[in-house]
């Protein structure tokens, strides 16, 4: 197997030395830390699902029903978590979801957790609604990265995102298929949910208490979709931009639409958005390279079942004819090794990179992915395997509903 280079390592700029991470041990340290250091609206908007939040909540919840064997008296030297997503070598079977807005969480956000994601030796996913452009984070990084696309109603929009990709050294497509129309996210409606946030007296007093956030982000030009404006037709500035983006996601988006993704791109396809093994069929018969079992964070259907609980009977359809991926509510390590072994070749993680670049830019998103890569070695070695290529349902213990 091709080993990962590892670019060298960033050192901290002074912010980062001033408000340091200090003793994180976990991720949920870190997403302490963001909360008290990112604007509210933005927080929220990363951490937050639909209506009630019930598949929000399951998301992680029903990952620790799953119970985990333990073993002792073993070899536990030597241990590699090396493995491959869509033919692509990886440090770990884990890559950076696509996330909105990322670059308000921290300035430049997407450029930090890509940098990241390179000196852990993952895949970097970049979303269509993303503060840096595709160019911005291929002139500021060394590694090729993933590019999530939105279908709109604009495909002549599409096809020219496309080919910025392609021009960007993009090594994979990531097109996500569960966002047609939007699910309702209270939170973002009570904050009044904006980019760049507007100027009103409660959000002033907010950020007022966020000088982390507000010392980062006066260093930046990049504070709105870079993607889009100056590149859709019609949207030059934010007033536009925020009519364009109402208007634009095509609820007419079919399987016709990813087969003319697919004759377009000819890089490596990945399809997100998977939860239901008979959509998982139509996935593997499209010539796409891998689908990911999504619920999109429980951000759309509240009441879909969690993603870690759909995963089964989708590797069950589909296994043997297309990789199988998975994301929501994975915060740990030990998540990881649990979907690893109910068939995920790859794991993406979204709120908790988030978590660590709210909490330190680059250097928590490094923290963050160090935290995992550790939870998951020591994980394995105690469930008495050396190479997380080896982990199957025989390191489950059961859980209700996982079909075990």
């Amino acid at each position: 197997m091709t080993a990962v280079k590892m670019p060298t390592s960033k050192p901290p700029s002074a912010l980062e030395k001033l408000f340091s991470l200090g003793h994180v041990t976990c991720v949920e340290d870190l997403r302490r830390l963001a909360k008290r250091r990112v604007p509210r609206m933005f927080y929220d908007y990363a951490d937050s699902g639909s209506y009630t939040e019930s598949t929000y909540r399951a998301n992680t919840s029903d990952f620790q029903k799953i119970k985990l064997r333990q073993r002792v008296a073993v070899d536990m030297t030597n241990r590699t978590l090396a493995s491959t997503m869509v033919g692509q070598p990886v440090a770990m079977p884990v890559a950076i979801a696509p996330t909105g807005l990322t670059g308000m969480q921290h300035a430049d956000g997407e450029i930090h957790a890509a940098r990241a994601a390179a000196k852990a030796g993952i895949p970097f996913t970049l979303s269509t609604m993303s503060i840096c452009s595709i160019e911005d984070v291929a002139e500021n990084t060394d590694r090729p990265f993933w590019f999530q696309l939105y279908v709109m109603r604009d495909r002549d929009f599409i096809d020219r995102l496309i080919d910025r990709a392609k021009a960007a050294g993009c090594s994979a497509l990531v097109l996500t298929l569960d966002l047609q129309i939007l699910g309702q996210r209270h939170k973002d409606i009570k904050n009044g949910l904006s980019t760049p946030p507007r100027l009103t007296i409660p959000n002033i007093l907010d950020m007022a208490t966020k000088p982390y956030w507000c010392a980062n982000m006066l260093q930046t030009q990049r504070r709105t979709f870079r993607n889009i404006v100056g590149h859709a037709q019609g949207v030059g500035d934010l007033r536009s931009l925020s009519s364009w983006t109402a208007e634009q996601f095509d609820p007419r988006l079919n399987w016709d639409d990813v087969k003319r993704i697919r004759d377009r791109w000819d890089g490596k396809l990945i399809l997100k958005g998977i939860i239901d093994p008979e959509d998982a069929v139509m996935a593997a018969e499209s010539g796409a390279d891998a689908l990911i079992v999504s619920n999109h964070g429980g951000r759309q259907l509240d009441g879909a079942i969690s993603s870690i609980a759909a995963l089964p009977a989708v590797v069950a359809a589909v296994g043997d004819k297309i990789e199988v991926h998975m994301d929501g509510g994975v915060r740990t390590g030990q998540d990881v090794i649990k979907a690893v072994a109910l068939g995920a070749k790859g794991v993406y993680i979204g709120r908790a990179f988030l978590y660590g670049l709210g909490a330190g830019g680059e250097a928590g998103v490094s923290e963050c992915l160090t935290i995992i890569r550790k939870e998951l070695d020591v994980t394995m070695a105690m469930c008495g395997l050396r190479d997380i290529q080896d982990v199957t349902t025989d390191i489950l213990a059961g859980g209700p509903g996982f079909g075990l």
